[in-house]
């Protein structure tokens, strides 16, 4: 069988393998190291800085454009060390640096449409984190395990995870991971039909990100910013059917993700913008932002960005042989192909 194509066909589980996947990194942790040099804090910081390269390529070229080559490096260089000799010191800096990098592997399985594999990698991030006592960095990885658990279905569990996320945070000051937690539960809420609590999460998140003082978050923080933001709270008043106040926070995150280039998070906001549309029976201004996010869509490698466009066409089917909504479907057709 091929393991790729295994891998792929895995299914997301709630709950999934957390129980083997912690006893085998435990055993793995606890056996002999085999002979070799003593892993540094230089080399801890080599793999950090590895780190940035590659969360930059799955922000601006999606997460399909990366993944092969992160999956080597970890394999080839860091998962190693993890077997190599270190002070304790050096062993809970060397678990945190892997769970940043194990967790972005995750998340570009997740926006590259593998769910099962994205999960197993997310489970083994957050156990990493917990044996480096970093609890922001837990904390985040259980936003990423939110996230997908609202996206495949289970709103209910997304917002349980969120909720576990930010009361990771109760002794540990990470505004920008609890601004993002705030956003993701207010994002199940408003799948969940709960608008007031989800309007509150939404506020609630807006204040978390007022404390941010970016010289104080860590690396993997640098994407929850206003892009990220204003697009998650434009797709929370988006699914509670508010299409005002939807389609002004998809304009504030399309604004600062093309002053970045950053065309994923423009054609996720874009599709926001362009459901807003329809949901005020603008079919015009829709068909235009649905070309706009389809546009952005064949600049990154990102399933994440090709369902938008495929939800936005799937709304556009009650109004009909339009000839916008033809046009629309043709384009949608040879995106696909593509």
């Amino acid at each position: 069988m091929d393991r790729r194509e295994f891998l792929a066909a895995a299914p997301f589980a709630a709950s999934a393998g957390i129980g083997p996947s912690r006893d085998w990194l435990l055993n793995t942790l606890d056996q002999e190291p085999p002979p070799g040099p003593r892993v540094r804090l230089e080399d801890v910081t080599s793999v950090r800085n590895m780190f940035a390269t590659f969360q930059d390529t799955d922000v601006m070229r999606g997460g399909g454009a990366g993944r092969r080559m992160l999956t080597r490096y970890l394999n080839g260089h860091v998962y190693p060390l993890l077997r190599r000799a270190y002070a304790e010191e050096v062993r809970r800096a060397l678990c945190a640096a892997t769970a940043e990098q194990t967790y972005l592997l995750g998340w570009m399985a997740f926006d590259d449409g593998e769910q099962g594999t994205a999960q197993r990698f997310l489970i083994q991030a957050l156990r990493l984190a917990e044996e480096a006592r970093d609890a922001a960095l837990g904390a985040h990885v259980l936003a990423g395990l939110a996230d997908q658990a609202t996206l495949t279905g289970d709103p209910a569990e997304g917002r349980r995870l969120a909720q576990a996320g930010r009361q990771g945070l109760a002794r540990v000051e990470s505004p920008a991971c609890e601004a993002d937690l705030w956003a993701l539960e207010a994002r199940a809420l408003a799948v969940l039909g709960e608008g007031t609590a989800a309007v509150r999460a939404v506020r609630a998140s807006e204040a978390a990100f007022g404390r941010v003082d970016g010289g104080r978050e860590p690396l993997w923080a640098t994407f929850i910013d206003p892009a990220y933001l204003h697009g998650e709270y434009a797709n929370t008043f988006r699914d509670l059917r508010r299409p005002t106040e939807a389609a002004e926070h998809a304009r504030e995150s399309i604004r600062h993700a093309r002053s970045q280039r950053r065309a994923r998070r423009g054609a996720l906001s874009q599709a926001a913008l362009a459901v807003s549309y329809l949901q005020r029976g603008e079919l015009e201004g829709a068909h235009a932002a649905g070309v706009r996010t389809l546009r952005l869509a064949t600049r990154v490698a990102s399933s994440r960005a090709v369902g938008a466009v495929r939800d936005v066409q799937r709304r556009m089917v009650p109004f009909g042989p339009h000839p916008l909504v033809t046009d629309f479907t043709e384009r949608v057709r040879v995106l696909r192909a593509a």
